[in-house]
This record gives structure tokens, sequence and C-alpha cells, in this order.
């Protein structure tokens, strides 16, 4: 009873906030709105007014201090961090190449700079992932150090995350060192970084203000530190500031995101909501699940196509488990039909029965057992069921099917979306 209580507590004060499902803005005059996941408040960006430093001062050791701001480079202290592009590339793309940058104090970062000059989308992206950059500040998002952004020349100077992406460890697309090479990354380990980027989304949907929409959410974009925690990367595609949908506009034709990762909705209509990024976190968790790519470009295959329709079988879940990990010793398969059932609910046809991560992140949270990512049994007290009787007859057996799953995640999850 004191758990049904909690909850009760908890949907009377989430009932008072904005749903995405309406404008993004929040009214004039509205409380301030916090959430249970994030346990220390983050200070407040500078103003525009303040947001360059001009000075030549080292980088500080800890850009998340509150008196932290980027330091703005002219092109020749960007060459000079590179050794003029002598540098090791460190990553690629389609828009940018990434290179290792050394500072003056042996430390290390990581280069962003744009494949080419001479497009007009290319500056336009750079332009927005900066100042977007310039507005976030969260331990699991990649932190920008400095920034270019003379004229004909434009860079962002980032802090060095040294351990590659999720997408090498599960995909073994990065060496491990020695004779780690096969490594598997530890199903632990996986709730973890699955909580904190629930964590970094969260941050980006209700925190910010203005909203933040990543735009591109994908296991290549979240990178692992030496202790694998997470910190999710790459604004190229995001939008701040936006009512709670966007159409594509004629400025920006392309769409939006990458293949397996991409909203089926998104791509059909072109209109992008923040559902666009609780879709893509859907498939990292199935990524994360089954160990499979999101998309197999040799079969054409996306992972949503393989495992949708094993994911609504909590019975069926274990088949599809990533076989490398269920001889780990903290794996459990209950908690991998949490995962499945949450993932299924991001990747609903219809972004209005997609949960927001507001939900998912409390989900997490108090399911979760706080920051360590893992999901806890729930009471077998079959007395829970007497609220029920008060619900009409689908609700009910709505809960009792969340129930039978026996994870407290899922009631909280599923119950609060009822209401």
């Amino acid at each position: 009873m004191a758990f049904l209580k909690f909850l009760k507590s908890k949907i009377r004060r989430r009932s008072k906030r904005v749903e995405d499902v309406h404008d993004i803005h929040q009214p004039a005059g509205s409380p301030k709105t916090t959430t249970t996941i994030i346990t220390q408040k983050l200070p407040d960006r500078p103003d525009a007014s303040d947001k360059i430093s001009n000075n030549n001062k080292i980088i500080p050791s800890n850009p998340c201090s509150s008196s932290w701001v980027p330091k703005r480079f002219s092109w020749e202290e960007i060459e000079r961090l590179t050794m003029n592009f002598t540098s090791p590339v460190i990553g690629e793309g389609g828009f940018s190449n990434v290179y290792l940058s050394h500072f003056s104090d042996s430390s290390l970062g990581a280069l962003k700079i744009p494949s080419t000059t001479n497009s007009e989308r290319l500056n336009r992206m750079f332009k927005q992932e900066l100042e977007v950059l310039l507005h976030v500040r969260h331990d699991n998002i990649v932190n920008l150090l400095g920034y270019c952004d003379e004229r004909e020349e434009s860079a962002l100077v980032f802090e060095y995350v040294s351990n590659g992406s999720l997408h090498d460890k599960l995909h073994h697309h990065h060496n491990w060192g020695g004779d780690s090479e096969n490594r598997v990354l530890p199903w632990k380990s996986r709730m973890s970084i699955a909580f904190q980027l629930a964590q970094a989304i969260e941050y980006l949907h209700d925190q910010c203000k203005p909203q933040i929409l990543h735009g591109d959410i994908k296991s290549s974009n979240v990178l692992l530190d030496d202790q694998l925690n997470c910190k999710l990367c790459d604004f190229g595609f995001s939008k701040m500031g936006f009512s709670s949908t966007v159409m594509r506009s004629s400025m920006s034709p392309s769409l939006m995101g990458s293949p397996g990762y991409m909203d089926p909705l998104y791509l059909r209509t072109g209109i992008a909501s923040k559902k666009n990024d609780v879709y893509s976190f859907g498939v990292i968790i199935l990524e994360m699940i089954t160990g499979m790519e999101a998309f197999c470009p040799e079969k054409e295959e996306l992972l949503t196509s393989i495992a949708g329709p094993i994911i609504r079988d909590a019975d069926k879940v274990a088949e599809m488990v990533d076989p490398r990990v269920v001889d780990d010793f903290d794996f459990n398969v209950k908690e991998a039909k949490v995962m499945a059932s949450i993932a299924g609910q991001c990747l609903r046809q219809q972004p209005s029965m997609r949960p927001s991560m507001l939900i998912l992140g409390a989900g997490f949270s108090c399911g979760g057992g706080g920051g360590s990512g893992t999901v806890t049994k729930t009471h077998k007290d079959k007395n829970k069921l007497n609220m029920k009787k008060k619900k009409k007859k689908s609700k009910r057996n709505y809960h009792r099917r969340a129930t039978d799953r026996q994870t407290e995640s899922i009631v909280i999850v599923e119950y609060l979306k009822l209401l």
C-alpha cells in the first residue's frame, strides 16, 4: 500500500505538468517543473553575452563547474591543437571529421570540423549545434570546451571521451585493448547506460529552456568513458525552442536521423516531435537486449522488424537476448522482459501512444533502484488489484497484464500512462 500511495503522489504531481503532445513551451506564469531522476540541480548557462571567453587560459579541468564557459578559439589555435591537422582522426561521418586535440596541459580533447566549409547546409548545422551546446550541461551529455566560428572556418572542441561508443562495444567495432578484444559489454553496464541515456534525453526534452529535440539518437552517438558512463553527442540535427511538432522546411529538406532509428511516421510525413527521440531510444534498448545492429545494410533488414513481434510476447523475450550475456552473473531475464516492454512502448506506431521521456525516466528511477539502472521484482501482493476494481474493465485487464510480468517498473510506467 505504501508503494501505491507513492504512485498516487507522483501522479498528482505529474498531472500538473504540461504534456509534450501540447505546445512544448510552458505558459507564462506556469510553475517550473522538476523530475525525480536528476538528483542535483544543474547550474544555468550564462546569458548570450557571457558565452564567449576570450582569454588564453587553458581549458578548465572541470567544464561542469558553474563558472565554466566555452572558450572561443582562433583558427590558429585550432591548428595548433591538432598539430596542423596531423593528429589522429578519431571519428568520421558524412558531415564532419573529429581530430584528437592536445592542450598545453597535456590533456586531450576531440575537435570536430565540418568536412567542407563551402556547404550552406553544413554551416547551418554547425551554427545550430553550437547554439544548442551552449544551452546544455549534463553529466551524460558530452561537454563543449570551446569553439571557433570565424567567417570561413568553424570547429567545435569537446571533452575527449576515451572508450569509444556504445555501438562499438555492442558490435565489436572497437578494440578494448590487449587480449580483451572479444570482451562483451556486461548486462549490468547495459542497464546502467540505458538509465543514463534516459536521463540525458529527459533533460533535453523537459528541463532545458528552451526544450531540445536531439533528432539523431543512435548507439554510435552514445559515447562511453573509462567507467562506461554514457555521454550523448552529435547535436547537428537538433531543434531548440520548437512547438510540439516541426514540419520539414524548404530550408532543410533532408530528413534528420539515421537508418534503423528513424520513426516510420516521421519518414512518411516529415513531422518531427520529441516522440522521434523516444522511438530511437526504444531501438537502442533493443540493440542492448539483442546485441544486434539497428540496421543491416547488406540484408536491408531493420532490427525493429526482427524483434518487434517478439517483444510483444514476454514469454519469448529470452529467445532474442544477446547470447553473449545470458551466462553473465548479473543477467536477469526479468530485467530483460522489463526492458523489452519499455522498448515496445517506445516503438508504438502512433507517437501519441508512446510514453514521454519524463515518464520513462520516472519508471527507471522508481523501478530501477536509483542510478544503478537495474530493475527490481514486483511484490506479489494481490491486494494491489483492489484499487483497480474502480477502473473500467479494459483498464483493469491492462494493469493485470502488467502485473503478470512481475516487474515493478512496468507497473509504474503503464499505470502512469493510463492517467
